[in-house]
Formats: C-alpha cells, sequence, structure tokens
C-alpha cells in the first residue's frame, strides 16, 4: 500500500525547491478549479492508457479531491511499477496555492 504524505509536507518540499512529481487524478473539469503548481492531470480513468507519459525512474505523488481516487490511483500505478505517495485528504485538504 503506497505510503500517505500530508498537503502540509508536499508544500514543504515544493518550499525546499525539491523535485516533486505531483499526478492529479481528478477530472478535467474538477482540476480546472486549480492544479498544484507544477502538477499534472491525468484523469483516474485514463492513467493506464497515459503510463507512457510517467517514467519509472521518478517517485510521484498522487492527489485527487478526496483522498479515494488517489489511492485507487497509487494501486494502479503500484501494480505497474512506479513508486508513489498519496496526499492524505487531495485538494480538499490542500492550503498552498494552486495554479
Amino acid at each position: 500500500m503506497a505510503k500517505q504524505v500530508t498537503p502540509e509536507e508536499v508544500a514543504k518540499r515544493i518550499q525546499n525547491g525539491e523535485a516533486v512529481n505531483i499526478i492529479d487524478v481528478r477530472e478535467k473539469s474538477e482540476a480546472a478549479a486549480g492544479l498544484i503548481p507544477g502538477a499534472k492531470n491525468i484523469p483516474l480513468g485514463q492513467l493506464v492508457l497515459r503510463k507512457a507519459e510517467l517514467d519509472k525512474e521518478k517517485n510521484y505523488i498522487v492527489t485527487c479531491q478526496s483522498g479515494n481516487r488517489s489511492k485507487a490511483a497509487c494501486g494502479i500505478m503500484e501494480a505497474l511499477g512506479y513508486k508513489v505517495e498519496d496526499m492524505a485528504g487531495g485538494m480538499n485538504n490542500w492550503n498552498g496555492i494552486t495554479e
């Protein structure tokens, strides 16, 4: 099961200049409300189809609106051999800036 990371930890990593790879699995209409800066929007239903856009050498932080879809996405990505962390509570708990 994917390691959980808090939105505060994610924000701290971004502030510290760490290279964070964030995948937002919300639908495009939801993501239009704002993404974490630098996040890539790949709706959950497209994840397997778009896996070629991802790099197995990188670590990914996965988020959605509330945490349910990101949990499912982490399971899929782990099964495909990707290293993932699940952002607890999703964008509902994100207090940082969005773009």
